[in-house]
């Protein structure tokens, strides 16, 4: 359900990286449960897999959000002062 609220959210931006990431995500979920029930392993494998990276881009988000450690969303790098 969670998902579906994030898509729509994403919906209403212009954030179309997060809606294919999402709709990948869906259709992910949707084999490793196919995989599930009919004992496919490469579709077991694959959904273990998608999920271990689902879950570290999670919370590299929420780490990146929260501003934790080096992670800042303002980049002092990339201002450039001209001294005259």
């Amino acid at each position: 359900i969670s998902i579906l609220e994030r898509q729509i959210f994403d919906f209403l931006g212009y954030q179309w990286a997060p809606i294919l990431t999402n709709f990948i995500h869906i259709i992910t979920v949707i084999l490793g449960l196919f995989g599930t029930v009919q004992f496919r392993p490469r579709y077991v494998t694959g959904y273990a897999i998608w999920l271990v990276l689902w879950l570290a881009w999670n919370v590299f988000i929420i780490c990146f959000y929260l501003e934790v450690g080096d992670l800042s969303k303002v980049m002092a790098d990339f201002t450039f002062l001209l001294h005259v």
